[in-house]
């Protein structure tokens, strides 16, 4: 009997189109091979196979590279543009605490405020009363 393990967060599970690979893989190594193999093809003459075929290598990983990394949901150049936001963005912040201590000696002072009005009032009232 053939057991298949189910992932339990399919959120993370990632369509394939062919030979186990996502669409955004395939494209990625397409590109590379349109960009290293002619390269290959039009320098082995030239600088000889082993130093072409070593050059059409370091030409695809960065292809490579772009298809395969991905941290945290997110491929690499979505993490490049948020890390060159965050270079770029606006650079000072601010630090603001929520100071409950603060506000309750507000709070108080609003109170003590209150009361010498109301008090004030309140003699206002039984001078007149008196009058």
């Amino acid at each position: 009997m053939a057991f298949v393990t189910v992932p339990k967060d399919l959120s993370k599970v990632k369509s394939k189109v062919a030979f186990n690979l996502t669409k955004r893989q395939i494209i990625c190594f397409g590109a590379g091979a349109l960009v290293g193999i002619p390269f290959y093809v039009f320098t082995k003459d030239i600088l000889g196979t082993s130093v072409s075929g070593i050059c059409m290598v370091l030409i695809m990983l960065p292809f490579f590279f772009l298809a395969m990394y991905e941290k945290d949901g997110l491929p690499f150049e979505k993490i490049l543009i948020n890390y060159l936001k965050f270079l770029t963005g606006n650079q000072v912040r601010t630090f603001q605490t929520n100071n409950y201590y603060s506000q309750l000696e507000q709070l108080e002072d609003f109170e003590q405020k209150e009361a010498k009005i109301f008090e004030s009032k309140i003699r206002r009232l039984q001078k007149r009363k008196k009058e």
